[in-house]
């Protein structure tokens, strides 16, 4: 057993709060590709920022699961646009769905998330 100790009074650095949210999707129901490489995903981990001007904004996505070939395999998305005050245009339709349902499965813990497609 590793002995734990602590100290110090910690304070939130209210620009810098991150929630993490991890979805399992059901096997079919999300196909991905990219660059010729087939993913399919089973699991997507949504990064969301703290926003002090309005709801939480989804910041990335990390899809896992299995490549074509049977190896597994980490898709990763960045979701804002590059001044990062918006959706990034022109990604999938059910990418926004998957950040819809990891918003909607983080609501007991207060996140508010406007659904919102980047195209």
């Amino acid at each position: 057993m590793h002995d734990l100790t602590a100290t110090g009074d910690p304070v939130l650095a209210e620009d810098e709060i991150r929630v993490e949210v991890g979805v399992f999707l059901k096997e079919g129901t999300v196909t991905l590709a990219k660059d010729g490489q087939i993913l399919a995903p089973f699991h997507a981990l949504v990064k969301f920022n703290f926003s002090a001007d309005g709801p939480w904004l989804a910041d990335s996505v990390k899809f896992s699961g299995k490549a074509s070939d049977g190896t597994s395999a980490v898709l990763a998305v960045d979701l804002l646009n590059d001044t990062f005050d918006g959706a990034r245009a022109g990604l999938p339709e059910s990418i926004w769905e998957v950040v819809a349902l990891a918003a909607t499965s983080a609501g007991d813990i207060g996140i508010t998330y406007s659904y919102t497609s980047g195209g």
